[in-house]
């Protein structure tokens, strides 16, 4: 088949998108187009055609010029399988469909509830917006031929407005990020990789590195988005090494440093019933695991014994999480080995990867979507 996946969001080499979805659809043998708008020209990777639409100054610019000059790309693809990944696509659901090609929407988060939380909103101003926002993708939900979501959670909640609804999990791919430094050569470090700002728990974080009883260091490995000079000026931040943004193999670096990784997310409704990937890729590096206490993610750390779960608002109990394990190697290590076992045994992209192909392939032998999104773009 020919397949396009289409973002005018996300980097080109992203984990999800690039690294696990196309590369896996070119290796089964599929002819297959990423289409970006980033600014750094055209290439071909790993079996994949990356198209450049290029980039714009501003998100406002951005969901517009941007969102038009993606369409036209795609049009002139004429693919059979169209892969959208960020909600400001979904108009142009439509304009795909004119040509009997088959759309599907990827929901990589649930937007409603991320509006929910976000703090430079008013309460009042986030309920509109999130209600707006779930009335008019739902609408545009007809138009699509399945939806794939990130987690379970979300899948629940398109499932009740359409019917064919696939949760592809973010899981790691096994071995990509494990490291080849023994266990009795690490330093008395923990990490955090991703983005780092307030709602993820930075400040926290940096408030328990001077509360460990042990000389620890923490490498933050992504970059800042906000609350940086606030963590700065604590006092843990004397224990703290950035790194900013790295690609794949100095993520398996930072890892390879640690004794423990860190994922204590703010009790936010986006992030409750989420599956970050980082807590997968520090379990599959072998890694134990320090979690917010959520229910769902106590019963996977807890469940196969592979780290501690803390109140992520509570620095002191971070501390005390990070002394247990840097204290204690041999517990360390012992949690790692379950975390990694359990990531070959299932929370891994060989499984989620199946269920794509497997997804593709029952679309394109069915009839193409029949309704009607009310918000199209008409095209150029």
């Amino acid at each position: 088949m020919r397949i396009a996946h289409l973002t005018s969001v996300h980097p080109r080499h992203d984990t999800r998108i690039f690294l696990k979805m196309c590369r896996s659809l070119a290796q089964a043998g599929h002819q297959v187009t990423l289409v970006v708008a980033d600014g750094l020209g055209a290439e071909r990777r790993d079996g994949v055609d990356i198209l450049d639409m290029g980039a714009s100054r501003g998100r406002l610019r951005r969901m517009l010029g941007a969102t038009r000059r993606v369409l036209r790309a795609a049009q002139r693809l004429g693919a059979d399988i169209y892969h959208l990944h960020d909600p400001e696509l979904l108009p142009i659901a439509a304009a795909l469909h004119r040509n009997g090609a088959r759309v599907i929407f990827d929901a990589h988060e649930d937007v409603g509830k991320q509006m929910l939380s976000k703090p430079y909103l008013t309460p009042t101003l986030r309920r509109w917006l999130a209600w707006g926002y779930i009335r008019y993708e739902s609408r545009c939900m007809s138009q699509l031929d399945a939806i794939i979501t990130a987690t379970p959670t979300i899948r629940d909640r398109y499932a009740a407005i359409h019917p064919i609804v696939v949760d592809i999990n973010n899981f790691p791919m096994l071995g990509e990020l494990e490291s080849p430094t023994p266990w009795d050569g690490r330093e008395s470090s923990v990490c955090y990789v991703g983005g780092i700002c307030r709602i993820r728990g930075i400040l926290e974080l940096v408030q328990a590195m001077s509360l460990v009883r042990n000389p620890t260091r923490l490498h933050l490995a992504g970059r800042f988005t906000d609350a940086e000079l606030q963590a700065r000026a604590l006092p843990g931040y004397a224990n703290v090494q950035t790194w900013g943004q790295v690609d794949r193999t100095g993520v398996r670096d930072v890892l390879g440093r640690s004794m423990a990784g860190l994922v204590t997310l703010h009790p936010t409704a986006n992030y409750l019933d989420s599956l970050p990937v980082k807590m997968f890729e520090y379990m599959s590096a072998g890694l134990p695991v320090i979690a917010s206490n959520f229910p769902l993610w106590r019963d996977i750390i807890e469940g196969n014994q592979c780290g501690i779960c803390v109140d992520p608002m509570n620095p002191q109990a971070i501390a005390q999480a990070i002394d247990t394990l840097v204290s204690n190697p041999a517990m360390a290590k012992e949690m790692g080995e379950n975390g990694r076992r359990a990531t070959i045994e299932r929370f891994n992209w060989a499984v989620e990867e199946k269920k794509l192909l497997e997804l593709y392939d029952t679309i394109a032998s069915g009839p193409p979507a029949l309704g009607h999104c009310s918000a199209v773009f008409r095209g150029p």
